[in-house]
C-alpha cells in the first residue's frame, strides 16, 4: 500500500474511532432515514451534544446527509456500512469463541 493509500486509510480511521461515530452510521444501515431524537434512541447512552457533533463530522466527511425526512446515509455512507457488513458475521463467530474460552 502506497504511502498516500495509508494515509486515506489513518484518516478514515480515525473518523470512525471517534466515539460513536460507527454506531450512528450502523443506526442508519437499513436505509431509513431516522430523525435525530429517533437516532439518539437507536445508538443509546450518546448525549445531544455529542450526537450533534458526530452528525457534523460525518457530514462534512460525506457519508451521510439530512434531508426533509431526517438523517440517511450518502451513497458513499452505504457502500462504507457494505463493506463493514462482514463485520457483523465475524463478530457472531468471535463472541462465540469467547464464550467458549470462559
Amino acid at each position: 500500500m502506497s504511502s498516500k493509500e495509508n494515509a486515506a486509510v489513518s484518516q478514515l480511521l480515525a473518523l470512525l474511532e471517534a466515539r460513536y461515530a460507527l454506531r450512528v452510521l450502523w443506526a442508519l444501515r437499513d436505509g431509513h432515514p431516522q430523525t435525530f431524537r429517533l437516532l439518539q434512541d437507536s445508538v443509546g447512552n450518546i448525549t445531544p451534544n455529542t450526537l450533534n457533533t458526530r452528525l457534523k463530522e460525518l457530514r462534512a466527511a460525506g457519508l451521510m446527509n439530512h434531508g426533509t425526512s431526517g438523517y440517511g446515509l450518502t451513497s458513499a455512507g452505504a457502500d462504507l456500512l457494505k463493506r463493514l457488513s462482514d463485520l457483523q458475521a465475524f463478530a457472531g463467530k468471535w463472541a462465540t469463541n469467547q464464550a467458549k474460552k470462559k
